[in-house]
């Protein structure tokens, strides 16, 4: 390659990442790409992630730090209520892709621990280590999630669109989350969820067992049981809406804390 072509392919990715350009916006397809590569339907309904695989390709591993590099150029206070929950959404994944891929092989994301000697909530996780810059300020996980994400959107769904690495948590989708189609996508995740076991399971009795994420969050959900139970009616399918009609009680919730990770790799640990 000459001098002059040199320059040029050093320019373009130097716009791609910068804010509002038109190319900034493909970066998303680098995502999909590693997404729609590495993430894996189950036939239970769970989506795992093959980190093995993924950590063998440092090509792979490579284009994802790449693609957390250039939201940091972005500017997402500048951008429409959608993009931007998009923005944050893809950048909470990403990150959290990032940190157990740096770490693997672990069973659970709860085994890396975040930085902070004084911090009590660092030996938890990963969630408390400040991972990015954003507009001149860093954020942790956690920072992503309460700071940003939860306050600032105030939407419920959020709880559906960002995924911890865990067999409980939400589904982790095979592509990034786009403005275009978001409000669909989050009720289709919404509705995936809540109608799986890790979200609501009926038990005896009249008693339902939920994910802690109805627990831990509860003032997202209304704030008490019925809050909750309403917000599961408005994404249950035909069964569960049937059983949620007779008024359960939420009698416990449960969480299962292990990686997402496919069942082949899980056991070659």
């Amino acid at each position: 390659m000459d001098r002059r072509r040199a320059i040029g392919a050093i320019s373009l990715l130097v716009i791609a990442g910068l804010p509002g350009s038109g190319l900034a916006e493909t970066s998303e397809a680098v995502f999909d790409a590693l997404l729609g590569k590495y993430v894996v339907a189950a036939p239970d309904g769970v989506n795992r992630v093959d980190y093995k695989t993924w950590k063998a390709n440092p090509g792979d591993v490579a284009s994802l730090g790449g693609y957390i590099r250039q939201l940091g150029a972005r500017t997402p206070s500048k951008m429409p209520r959608d993009a931007a929950f998009a923005f944050w959404c893809n950048l909470y994944n990403a990150v959290t892709l990032k940190v157990v891929l740096d770490r693997y092989p672990v069973g659970s994301i709860r085994e890396i621990k975040s930085e902070g000697l004084f911090d009590p909530k660092a030996y938890t996780g990963p969630w408390r280590t400040k991972r990015v810059s954003i507009e001149s300020r860093s954020y942790s996980l956690d920072d992503i999630e309460n700071e940003v994400l939860r306050p600032v959107f105030k939407d419920p769904r959020v709880h559906y669109a960002i995924n911890c690495a865990s067999y409980g948590c939400p589904n982790l989708r095979n592509k990034a989350w786009t403005a275009a189609t978001l409000a669909a996508d989050l009720d289709r995740a919404a509705h995936d969820y809540i109608n799986h076991p890790r979200g609501v399971t009926m038990l005896t009795s009249n008693r339902l067992r939920v994910s802690s994420i109805y627990k831990w969050f509860a003032e997202d959900f209304g704030g008490t049981d019925a809050g909750k139970i309403a917000h599961l009616r408005k994404y249950a399918g035909p069964r569960l809406a049937a059983a949620l009609s007779a008024n359960p009680v939420i009698a416990e919730d449960a969480y299962d804390w292990s990686l997402n990770d496919v069942k082949d790799n899980a056991k070659s640990q």
